[in-house]
């Protein structure tokens, strides 16, 4: 953790990058309270200021323009639950949650207090007007430079930034969503006379009125979260629910970078929910029973030897999705494979029934290994088992990803699975073996239920 002098911040003899920091998800996000962390804003000097949470961390992963934008950030501060509970999965602490819904407002307040000045850009056309009248109201004495909306004012750049440098704006607040109000403002923030350009998201929405404002209790309580879901259940879903868990799992192997698993716990884990999980499906095992062989003559079960842990081979259950002479006609259509590598996979394979495919859109097909996993053959989260020949023919690095027992879900699998090529398959699988550890199991059995669902990949 870096250490500071406020003082010499404030005075402007120290540079803001000196502020206390610790790292998440490979991004140093400042560690202060809201009170010293807008001082530091408002102290001299130039500097672009901007967030990080759970779904500024997913868009950076695939962003490398954006990842680039926030890691030149003189300021990144951290914005939710999922950064606070990343940094405690990494051995740190948090001193503040330093959301810009509640820090933006103390800024301008002290802001006004230094006879300073804000320009408002983005939103849609009438928001930031709207958004302006809102911040006079509850922000006396603070001056109103100028607004400008985020969609057809930022086609004309050159104009757009003479109006900003005109208006005499010491503050530059910038709404336009993630990435592009960051990327807007790493473009063009030398040309621009302000000298604090920050990044805040949906914020003119809630100042115009455009979403309601979760109650202060509410915020207070964490849960805002939970009030925009109820307001925008759709988009909230998207970015609050699915968005903070897949942050979690790609926090939960980077904080688990070289530790071992706990194997008692893992174990435990398996036995009690494989347990449960057979109990519950009884009723579901039985229609589909029924259905299978009523399409196709053939066992309901298929067995087949699979490579587990160490290379040790065992019998893996399936609910059979194929015609019985499925294995004999393998090899003809290896040439037909979707995915590169060793690994057979077809979209348009002939060889599954119609009550298969619906048994593969939702992995039910999969279910049967719950035995396998009570057995101890397998685990709920690890590597998926290979063929035995499809093992004969791995690379040597690929042999690595059999030091894990093999499981019903993993990391490729709530990424993609049949979408995602061999290497990668291969990259993410030996990531786990690296970072195994019972809370990313949980998450990714968290993340399992939203593959299923959604479907991606499975075929």
């Amino acid at each position: 953790m870096k250490q500071f002098d406020i003082q010499s911040v404030m005075q402007g003899s120290l540079p803001v990058n000196f502020l206390p920091s610790i790292e998440v998800m490979g991004q140093d996000v400042v560690n202060t309270d809201a009170d010293q962390a807008t001082d530091a804003i408002l102290a001299p000097g130039r500097r672009k200021v901007f967030f990080l949470n759970a779904h500024c961390a997913n868009v950076a992963r695939v962003d490398s323009d954006y990842n680039a934008a926030i890691s030149r950030a003189e300021m990144l501060l951290p914005d939710g639950i999922g950064v606070e509970l990343a940094a405690r999965m990494a051995g740190d602490e948090l001193v503040a949650n330093l959301n810009g819904t509640d820090l933006t407002p103390v800024l301008l307040r002290k802001a006004a207090r230094s006879g300073m000045s804000v320009y408002l850009l983005g939103g849609r056309p009438g928001t930031a007007e709207a958004a302006a009248r809102h911040i006079a109201i509850k922000t006396p004495g603070l001056r109103v430079a100028g607004t400008s909306n985020g969609y057809d004012d930022v086609r004309n750049r050159q104009r757009l930034i003479d109006d900003i440098n005109a208006s005499g704006a010491d503050i530059l607040l910038v709404a336009m969503g993630v990435p592009m109000q960051e990327l807007w403002i790493e473009e063009n923030f030398a040309d621009l006379k302000p000298r604090i350009a920050l990044a805040v998201g949906g914020l003119f929405d809630f100042w115009a009125g455009n979403v309601p404002r979760a109650p202060l209790a509410v915020r207070k309580a964490r849960l805002e979260w939970g009030w925009r879901l109820m307001m925008e259940p759709r988009r909230m879903a998207k970015r609050y629910l699915i968005g903070n868990f897949t942050f979690m799992a790609h926090a939960a192997l980077w904080a688990a970078r070289g530790k071992s698993r706990f194997a008692i716990g893992k174990r435990f884990l398996d036995i009690a929910l494989s347990a449960m999980a057979i109990a519950i499906l009884a009723p579901l095992f039985a229609l589909v029973f029924l259905a299978i062989r009523l399409e196709s003559r053939g066992p309901v079960v298929f067995r087949q030897e699979r490579i587990g842990h160490n290379g040790k081979s065992f019998t893996l259950y399936k609910l059979r999705s194929m015609y019985v002479d499925a294995e004999a006609r393998r090899a003809a259509l290896l040439a037909t494979s979707d995915r590169d590598g060793v690994c057979f996979k077809s979209k348009s394979d002939p060889r599954v029934t119609r009550v298969g495919r619906i048994l593969r859109r939702f992995s039910i097909d999969e279910l049967p290994q719950i035995f396998n996993i009570l057995l101890g053959h397998m685990s709920i989260v690890g590597p998926r088992p290979a063929l035995p020949e499809e093992v004969s023919a791995y690379p040597e690095r690929a042999l690595k990803r059999l030091a894990a027992k093999p499981g019903l879900t993993g990391l490729w699998q709530v990424s993609g699975r049949a979408d995602i090529g061999f290497e990668q398959m291969i990259e993410m699988d030996l990531a786990y073996v690296r970072a195994r550890s019972m809370w990313l199991d949980m998450l990714l059995i968290a993340l399992t239920f939203r593959t299923v669902v959604s479907g991606r990949g499975a075929y």
